[in-house]
């Protein structure tokens, strides 16, 4: 084998390489020989199959199972025929999910017993001090100011959406377990949280909110006989929980994607010289630490922005 062909074989496929780390797995990988399998549930005519997915390592065969190295199913388990079983297995992101329920509920739990054993006889401070400051602003300047009255109801489920969006950013910023799983950069993820704000803004909407919606208070030319604004209006329903659900993944899933491909300049260049590689190695280590700097503050943005977005859109559906 000539150096040519040497230094080709050794060069990494960059894209397959960042999508593969920021789709969801079977296992997590903690360090170099370091994995934590997970469970793998899968129900099919033989009945409930339950293993870890280190038996379907390496291309392995178990049961009848194996992950398939290509085609449309690729990287998801299916049997020998190629087919997806019913698949409700414990992946890196569900796992993840978990993680970040347990974080909020033992934040919350304790915050409770914090006031529960002080009441009022003492200022917070520290960490419940802070969680104070963040619940306050979310109640007074964010519920209250964008719903108005009877904003209280709205309250608790925008704190929820605020907190879990904000705790699911920053774990994805760390690198190393429970860190590292692409939760908000899923798509799926970020559905299900725009689907619950659909279901916040239409669900608790009075009469009224309908009425402006299929029946609209315009000129009867723009609405009878051909519905043109009820269609617009029927068709904004969707593009408002379609909106949460693009802005949240693509901001999260953009700044993921930039800081790997800074990263793997690193192996892109390892074969160009010591001192390319060298100069190239500091470039890429400098700006992956302005891009992780950049995230930890988009991390909180897009956390207000889509609460805020969802408080003005009830707050639109309330307004009679």
């Amino acid at each position: 084998m000539t150096a040519k062909e040497q230094v080709e074989e050794k060069q990494i496929d960059v894209s397959s390489l960042i999508f593969e780390h920021l789709g969801d797995s079977y296992e997590w990988h903690i360090v170099k020989g370091a994995v934590i399998p997970l469970p793998c549930i899968l129900i099919d005519q033989q009945g409930i199959n339950l293993f870890l997915s280190d038996k379907l390592q390496h291309g392995a065969n178990y049961k009848g199972y194996h992950i398939a190295s290509n085609g449309q199913h690729k990287g998801k388990i299916v049997d020998n025929a190629g087919e997806r079983p019913f698949d409700i297995s414990i992946t890196k992101n569900v796992l993840e999910l978990f993680i970040v329920c347990i974080i909020l509920c033992s934040v919350i739990l304790g915050l409770a017993r914090w006031y529960k054993k002080n009441g009022c006889k003492k200022a917070p401070g520290g960490f419940v001090g802070m969680m104070e400051a963040v619940i306050d602003f979310l109640d007074k300047d964010v519920a209250k100011e964008s719903i108005g009255h009877g904003y209280e109801r709205f309250s608790p489920y925008l704190m929820t959406v605020f907190l879990f969006i904000l705790t699911s950013n920053l774990l994805g910023l760390i690198p190393v377990f429970p860190g590292g799983a692409n939760l908000t950069g899923n798509i799926a993820v970020t559905l299900t949280c725009a689907l619950t704000a659909f279901i916040a803004i239409n669900c608790f909407a009075p009469k009224a909110y309908f009425k402006g919606i299929f029946w609209p208070d315009v000129p009867i030319f723009l609405k009878a006989p051909l519905p043109i604004m009820p269609t617009i209006e029927f068709i904004g329903l969707f593009t408002k929980p379609f909106s949460l659900t693009v802005r949240l993944f693509a901001n999260i899933m953009a700044g993921h994607i930039i800081i790997l491909a800074l990263t793997c300049i690193i192996f892109v260049t390892a074969q160009m010289g010591s001192t390319m590689s060298a100069s190239m190695t500091a470039v890429s280590v400098l700006f992956c630490i302005f891009m992780n700097c950049l995230e930890l503050l988009v991390a909180f943005i897009q956390a207000y922005v889509f609460t805020i977005l969802t408080a003005n859109f009830i707050g639109l559906a309330q307004n009679e």
